[in-house]
C-alpha cells in the first residue's frame, strides 16, 4: 500500500468497522488496502472471502472484487461474521507448554500427534487439546484450525506457535510472511556432503499422481527456499540444522530428496534401507522457533531437546564411526 495512503477510523461495532480513507494522492487495492489495516486484523486472503461474500461495501454500495480501486474519502464498512461453532469437542489431552500468556503459546508437539482435524483424523488432534487448554483461541485459522500459526507433519516432533487472539495471529503471521520469524530444524539425512553449507531453492506444488504427496517442479509450482549447515558429518549419513524460509507443505522432506539426501526413516520422501538405523518416522524435529511478541515487542526464543528416538540414532552413529 502507498506510504501516503492513511485512514481514518469513523466507528467500530461488535461485528462491524466503517473507515473513511484519507490520501494526499494515488490510490490501492482494496484487499491489500484492508489487510494492511491493524483494526481489523484479517489476512489478505480473509478479506478476499469476505469481498466476494458482500460483506464489505464501498460508499455504501456492495464490492465483489478484491482490485476495486481505494480512492481519497471512500467510506468503507466490513461487515466480520459472527464466529462458527467449531463442531469439534475438546479432549484433555497432556500438552508440552514451553511458554503461554494471553495472547500466545508455544508447544513442543510430540511424536504422532496430528495438528488439525482432517479425513481419518477427526478426534486426538491437537486441536481438540487446544481446545480444552484454552478458553480461547484465534479464529484466523478458521473453524478446523484455530490458533494455527504453522503446522508440523504428524510425526514430525518439536516447537509450535499457537495464537489465542486474532491480532496476535494476524501480527505472527504478518512476520512469518516476512521471514522474521525464525524456524530451526535438526535432521537425520542419507549420504554425504560436499559442502557444510548450502541452500536448496526449488518450488513446489502437489504431485500430479499421488494427491498426498508434493513434488519439486520446473514450473507452476509455489516458490520453496531452504537453508541447511552439515552439523556432524558420518560415513553414509549426516546431521542437519535446517533453516525453513518458506513453509510449503512437506517442503524440507521434499527437498531433501530432491538434493538426493532425504531424511532418515521417512517413509514417504526416503530409502526403503536397512540404513534407517530403526527409525520409524522421518528423522525430522522443530528444534527452534524465535519471533517478536505480538503485543511487548519482546524478541523470544524457544529451543526444544532432540526426541528420544533421533538421540538414539546419533548414538548409534557415534558409535559406528568410533568402531
Amino acid at each position: 500500500m502507498p506510504e501516503n495512503v492513511y485512514t481514518f477510523i469513523v466507528r467500530r461495532e461488535d461485528l462491524g468497522i466503517e473507515i473513511v480513507v484519507h490520501a494526499e494522492s494515488g490510490k490501492c487495492r482494496l484487499d491489500m488496502f484492508l489487510a494492511a489495516q491493524e483494526c481489523i486484523s484479517l489476512s489478505r486472503s480473509q478479506v478476499r472471502n469476505l469481498i466476494v461474500e458482500g460483506k464489505i461495501t464501498v460508499n455504501g454500495h456492495p464490492v465483489t472484487k478484491p482490485g476495486h480501486w481505494v480512492r481519497e474519502f471512500d467510506t468503507i464498512t466490513v461487515t466480520v461474521p459472527e464466529p462458527r461453532a467449531l463442531g469439534l469437542v475438546a479432549e484433555n489431552i497432556p500438552l508440552d507448554i514451553l511458554y503461554e500468556d494471553e495472547h500466545l503459546l508455544v508447544l513442543n508437539k510430540p511424536v504422532g500427534m496430528v495438528v488439525h482435524p482432517a479425513p481419518g483424523h477427526f478426534e486426538g488432534t491437537l486441536v481438540h487439546a487446544l481446545l480444552h487448554h484454552c478458553q480461547a483461541l484465534s479464529g484466523i485459522g478458521g473453524v478446523q484450525r484455530p490458533g494455527i500459526i504453522h503446522r508440523l507433519d504428524r510425526d514430525t516432533s518439536g516447537v509450535m506457535l499457537v495464537a489465542k487472539t486474532d491480532a496476535a495471529h494476524h501480527h505472527l503471521s504478518n512476520q512469518l510472511k516476512s521471514r522474521e520469524l525464525k524456524r530451526i530444524y535438526a535432521a537425520v539425512v542419507h549420504g554425504r556432503f560436499n559442502t557444510l553449507n548450502g541452500r536448496i531453492e526449488a518450488p513446489i506444488r502437489r504431485h500430479h499422481q499421488d494427491r498426498k504427496r508434493m513434488m519439486v517442479v520446473r514450473e507452476g509450482g509455489r516458490y520453496a527456499l531452504t537453508v541447511y549447515q552439515v552439523l556432524q558429518q558420518y560415513p553414509e549419513h549426516a546431521l542437519l540444522k535446517i533453516e525453513l524460509k518458506t513453509g510449503r507443505t512437506h517442503q524440507i522432506r521434499v527437498h531433501l530428496k530432491y538434493i538426493q539426501h532425504p531424511a532418515v526413516g521417512d517413509p514417504v520422501y526416503g530409502k526403503a534401507s536397512k540404513n534407517n538405523l530403526g527409525m520409524l518416522r522421518q528423522a525430522l524435529h522443530a528444534q527452534l522457533v524465535a519471533f517478536t511478541h505480538p503485543v511487548s515487542g519482546e524478541p523470544m526464543t524457544f529451543d526444544t531437546p532432540l526426541p528420544e528416538d533421533m538421540r538414539l540414532v546419533l548414538e548409534k552413529l557415534d558409535v559406528r564411526r568410533d568402531a
